[in-house]
């Protein structure tokens, strides 16, 4: 009996995975550290610290203090940490007021903009898009690529796949990937450009973020997995359209309109199915 006591108590070996799944809270905001640390080593995307800090601080209070009011309850900071990073890395301004604005906007779009006790835009989409689209003089959006630099953008890759993976939102970033390369082949035909040129902007930090972390987001994401693929997709062709047009913020712009309309929808139907189910 004591025998198999101490079997039983015996310590597991290593696995990896089991780790991963374990710790997998961490892994995100690690994750966007990652992209933030390699870009700014390797190409310097930050023009300063300040907007990071502005960034990230506001988002940090603003979330601090809304899910105290709102909710009752403090959540954890490492969501608005999230957010505040990308918004540093995603917009460039001399000022630091735009990246205080964004991340306040960012965070406050989830207590504000909800339907069925659901926040319906990923946060640091809606506001880094409002600041793109209302205050252009002042706020411009990341545009530097990895360029030629295949360590970096495979180091990215690497731990975004096994990101996703563990989130089990592989299926969206393939399908997203997928369609980007096809539309990206139409559109050299259509405009005459380079397939390679087409396909550039796949290697820059923006669509790391976008990729891994945007079009993945759970609270924001339809529940079903054929609704996901089908939402990433028609994300594709609605920046394929954008950006015919020349409009360099197309995957952002397309996201905000087919993301809070699909996450909508999908709430609309669960809530019809849970009415039948009572009636």
């Amino acid at each position: 009996m004591q025998k198999e006591i101490e079997l039983k108590a015996a310590p597991q070996p290593f696995s990896f995975s089991r780790w991963i799944d374990k710790n997998f809270k961490y892994l995100p905001p690690i994750f966007i550290t990652l992209i933030l640390v390699v870009g700014q080593l390797a190409y310097g995307i930050l023009d300063g610290y300040s907007g990071l800090f502005a960034a990230i601080g506001a988002t940090i209070i603003t979330e601090v203090i809304l899910s105290k009011v709102i909710l009752g309850k403090r959540k954890p900071i490492s969501s608005a940490y999230m957010t505040g990073t990308s918004v540093a890395m995603l917009i460039r301004s001399n000022l630091a007021w735009p990246f205080a604005v964004t991340g306040f906007l960012s965070i406050a779009s989830k207590y504000v903009l909800r339907y069925k006790g659901h926040h319906i835009w990923n946060p640091s989409l809606f506001g880094i898009t409002w600041m793109l689209a209302l205050h252009s003089p002042s706020v411009a959006g990341l545009s530097i690529q990895w360029g030629s630099n295949l360590a970096a953008a495979s180091i990215i890759w690497l731990v975004g796949l096994i990101v996703v993976s563990r989130a089990k939102r592989l299926h969206v970033t393939v399908a997203y990937v997928i369609s980007f390369i096809i539309l990206a082949y139409i559109r050299c035909l259509i405009t005459g450009d380079p397939f390679l040129a087409e396909l550039a902007p796949l290697t820059g930090p923006m669509y790391q973020l976008f990729i891994f972390l945007m079009i993945t987001d759970p609270p924001t994401g339809v529940s079903t997995r054929k609704g996901r693929v089908i939402v990433v997709v028609l994300v594709a062709i609605l920046e394929f359209v954008f950006r015919l047009f020349h409009s360099i913020y197309a995957p952002f712009y397309a996201l905000f309109i087919i993301g809070p309309l699909a996450k909508y929808l999908d709430l609309r139907r669960l809530d019809k199915q849970a009415k039948k189910k009572l009636a």
